[in-house]
């Protein structure tokens, strides 16, 4: 009794949320104040959130004279993932939990009145993403030294896939009355959401909400965000998510390739060999980026479906010439930049082989009278991979195979409240976003830990 007076006495020295309180975190379940283990719905949480290096989470400074008595931002990370993993919709639901479990609010490093439920609101809201972010490297790391001995190819083999996010908005619920619905112009009042359109057999809506969206034009258009995600799978363990990023949704899906797989090799700590997307990533920088060293395609490359706009499968000559539709090696009659591009690039010109040489095109090709065909390409060697990758070989299809490990992290993802956030703000529905995914992380760590506990 006398070591747990001590302690309280201790924790009251600071001030609610201080960084000295999230210790309690870090310690040994047999380590904890006895209240605290008498306390199951603490103890479960110290279990999953015990790994994670809190003394190292990024933390302002909270020694710094401010209007209100400051939280620290490890407290707030941790509560809101206490929150997630409640399934509660808003702020409120959290503060109540927590007020009914006074032994988990010490936990979390709150240590005597908690925040108000608007002070929690506007640190969702402020709150630096790269804060969070610092979650989602621990899980990768912890997840990566649990496995990396027992699957040598962890990480090797990437999925990354964008989840659309349905903004809290009048305009997307079709009983409400909105003179023009899905005009770009009329910003509704979540100020950075905007329009884009989504085709609807990858549309689900919740039967909760509104009416479904075969029956609405929400299923084609709607205000909201989408979030990109890169996701691995771990055979017989599970899938880990090893990279995030929430855009408004009218950013293009491949928008999001470079700034993710920037962030997947920080925290892999190499290239990943084999890469898996749908037909919108059908781009040459994409399969420059997994070109393999060598000759080989079991060396890697990228899994990609060709998009509607390709009509047919190029073949090459040896130095690089695209052949042309009466299988001749084409003329390499200028480069350019393409500066206008999402990726600036060098682009080549091709001409037809034979005109000028020949009285008529062997296969009478209709451009023929015009000055024979002319082929624009990007001189990188990814836009001559898309064309020559096996995609009916066994190895591709194990590869693109992969690309279900994306699914079932968006399926978590929408079960954990992803899909329709009743937030109205960028920052807010970002740092939710990634604490969703820590938390899918923190949750494969258990099992894992659980299942090598068991032998």
């Amino acid at each position: 009794m006398l070591n747990e007076a001590i302690i309280a006495c201790c924790e009251r020295l600071f001030r609610p949320g201080c960084r000295e309180g999230m210790p309690l975190l870090r310690r040994a379940a047999h380590q904890l104040p006895r209240a605290i283990q008498k306390c199951p719905v603490a103890m479960r949480y110290h279990s999953l959130l015990v790994s994670i290096a809190w003394d190292e989470f990024p933390e302002r400074d909270l020694m710094t004279p401010y209007r209100h008595q400051p939280i620290a931002y490890a407290s707030f990370a941790a509560a809101c993932l206490v929150k997630i993993n409640q399934h509660f919709t808003y702020m409120s639901q959290l503060h109540e939990y927590l007020s009914e479990h006074p032994q988990l609010a010490r936990l979390l490093g709150f240590a005597e009145d908690l925040p108000t439920v608007r002070h929690l609101n506007r640190m969702l809201r402020q709150m630096p993403n790269t804060c969070f972010q610092f979650l989602l490297d621990e899980t990768v790391r912890l997840l990566q030294d649990e496995l990396v001995s027992r699957v040598p190819d962890f990480g090797q083999a990437i999925s990354l896939d964008t989840k659309h996010i349905i903004a809290w908005v009048k305009e997307n619920n079709p009983k409400a009355y909105v003179s023009d619905r899905f005009d770009a112009a009329q910003q509704p009042s979540d100020p950075d959401c905007r329009v884009g359109c989504k085709r609807k057999h990858n549309f689900q809506t919740p039967a909760t909400d509104a009416q479904p969206a075969s029956s609405t034009a929400v299923g084609e258009y709607y205000w909201g965000y989408a979030s990109g995600v890169v996701v691995s799978k771990v055979p017989t363990w599970g899938e880990v998510v090893l990279a995030e990023l929430t855009q408004p949704f009218d950013c293009a899906d491949v928008s999001y390739f470079h700034p993710l797989m920037q962030k997947t090799e920080q925290r892999l700590g190499f290239r990943p060999r084999f890469g898996t997307f749908d037909a919108a990533f059908d781009a040459f920088y994409v399969y420059e980026h997994f070109h393999p060293e060598s000759d080989n395609w079991q060396d890697g490359f990228a899994a990609v479906p060709f998009s509607k706009r390709n009509t047919r499968r190029k073949t090459f000559s040896p130095d690089g010439a695209p052949h042309c539709e009466a299988d001749l090696p084409m003329h390499l009659q200028r480069t350019y930049m393409n500066n206008t591009s999402m990726v600036p690039h060098q682009r080549a010109v091709y001409t037809c082989p034979i005109i000028g040489e020949q009285d008529a095109c062997p296969i009478d090709h209709k451009k023929w009278d015009e000055g024979g065909c002319v082929h624009r390409m990007p001189t990188s060697v990814g836009a001559r991979d898309r064309h020559e990758i096996e995609r009916d070989s066994q190895l591709y299809k194990n590869v693109y195979r992969q690309r279900t490990a994306t699914e079932r992290i968006n399926s978590q993802a929408v079960e954990l409240g992803i899909e329709r956030p009743k937030l109205r703000n960028q920052q807010a529905i970002a740092n939710q976003n990634t604490l969703i995914y820590v938390l899918i992380n923190l949750r494969l760590l258990q099992r894992v830990k659980a299942k090598l506990a068991g032998g």
